[in-house]
């Protein structure tokens, strides 16, 4: 078949050039027609095509007739050049060995348990007792190797990196805001020069309050401390100023002067940045009013959307890259905190928080930021070009390259994406070398080798 195809295409370009065709055959391709013309045994073979009886550079694949009525001379395969590896005829083969069927010449799903001949007159092709032990095995030529550019390289473990991005918001960390109130009525003494916004520490003093419960609960604790003997015990008076949650301070003042202070000062229970002041001074406060509310915005969160095909690569842990627009040119560190378990309908979205630390207070809340999440922490896994896999939607193969010349088509699973690699779950590993480009003409030829197989089981059978 090889044969005739460059005879065909040497034809063509000969017959296409005219008379600066002929000259070139004559010259150029001199050994092809001397092969022709002279050849050194009586041809042999089948008739691949027809040539003018005079020598001329004209063709033909029918047999034809000149203008003058003379036919077209035939010429055999024999007598053809062939640029290929010399093949091995059947003679060759030990006679010993068991002939199973004969095969189609053109590769066609036809075979024979006698020999035969094709409509073109190429005798069918014995297959022996031995060639179909490893009927998934491909042998491919050297030279055809280099021709059609097969190359193969290693699969090999290593970390397939998918970035998932998506947009989001700033915002504080909920476990870092505190809600000052009191536990009983009072009224407020005094504030500090503390206002929405301002940056305080924690035991920093807020406002001095005037509470009678908790002044008559100090007063009784400090009358406790007093007594000897068989008066009353200072534990109960003492939890009961406990249980109003009042600062060490007053505690360690009512201990050591033994006395219940009027007033007392209330204080910053954490650092943080003041956002809401509820106070004045002289105003009448009840039990759980928020007084001040104080966030800590040393660590934030970036609360982002995740689009719903992306939810399955997003973990825990996973490293993220957060950028907002104040500051195109940095860039913020994080993880992922928590993926929410629930899914919005409207946008086909899940929320994923990702803690990022803040401590120059740069990211301020309702920012909106770009999270860049690295889906490829985790452990590596055995990978593969892209170009290496075969997928037809039902049917994922790659090509194995075992070595001279020899390929074997093996099913695979595949598992993530990324980085022009795709990780194997099953079917390939470490160090297999798979083939990366020419890979779909080896599997053509692995599909037809294991099609005539099946009809050689069948033939055999009958």
């Amino acid at each position: 078949m090889k044969r005739i195809a460059l005879a065909i295409v040497v034809l063509a370009a000969v017959s296409t050039a005219g008379g600066g065709g002929y000259w070139l055959a004559r010259h150029q391709y001199g050994p092809l027609q001397t092969a022709i013309s002279k050849p050194a045994s009586p041809p042999s073979g089948p008739v691949i095509y027809y040539q003018d009886p005079d020598g001329k550079p004209f063709y033909s694949a029918e047999p034809k007739q000149t203008a003058d009525g003379r036919d077209y001379r035939a010429v055999r395969a024999s007598e053809d050049i062939s640029f290929d590896e010399p093949e091995q005829v059947a003679s060759a083969e030990p006679v010993s060995r068991k002939i199973l069927y004969y095969r189609n010449p053109m590769g066609l799903p036809d075979i024979s348990k006698t020999p035969k001949k094709d409509g073109m007159g190429m005798d069918y092709i014995p297959v022996y007792e031995g060639e179909e032990s490893e009927s998934n095995i491909v042998n491919v030529a050297p030279g055809k190797l280099q021709r059609i550019g097969v190359t193969s390289e290693p699969a090999t473990f290593q970390t397939i990196s998918v970035p998932v991005r998506a947009p989001g918001v700033i915002q504080l960390d909920e476990r870092l805001i505190s809600v000052i109130s009191l536990r009983a009525e009072a009224f407020i003494d005094s504030v500090e020069n503390v206002t929405t916004g301002t940056v305080v520490r924690k035991d920093q003093p807020l406002m001095r309050i005037y509470s009678p419960t908790i002044a008559s609960a100090a007063a009784d604790y400090a009358a406790a401390l007093g007594f000897r003997g068989d008066g009353p015990r200072p534990e109960g008076s003492r939890q009961r100023l406990l249980n109003y949650a009042v600062s060490a301070e007053l505690l360690a003042e009512v201990e050591r002067t033994r006395k219940a202070p009027l007033t007392f000062t209330w204080t910053a229970p954490r650092d943080g940045i003041v956002l809401d002041r509820n106070v004045s001074e002289g105003m009448r406060v009840q039990p759980g009013d928020a007084l001040f509310r104080i966030a800590d915005h040393s660590h934030v969160w970036a609360t982002v959307d995740v689009a719903e095909r992306d939810l399955g690569a997003i973990a825990e842990g996973q490293p993220v890259t957060v950028r907002v627009r104040s500051y195109p040119d940095r860039s913020f560190g994080g993880t992922v905190g928590l993926v929410y378990p629930h899914l919005n309908p409207a946008t086909r979205t899940v929320k994923v928080r990702i803690e990022l630390p803040n401590k120059d207070h740069l990211l301020l809340p309702d920012m909106y930021a770009e999270a860049e999440i690295n889906t490829g922490s985790g452990q590596k896994v055995v990978a593969v070009p892209e170009s290496a896999v075969i997928d037809s939607g039902d049917r994922q193969v790659v090509i194995i390259d075992r070595g001279e010349g020899k390929f074997e088509p093996r099913n695979v699973q595949l598992g993530r994406r990324g980085a022009g690699y795709i990780a194997i779950n099953e079917g390939v590993g470490e160090g297999d070398r798979v083939v990366t480009s020419a890979n779909f003409l080896i599997d053509a030829e692995s599909n037809l080798k294991a099609a005539l197989k099946g009809l050689g089981d069948a033939a055999a059978s009958r």
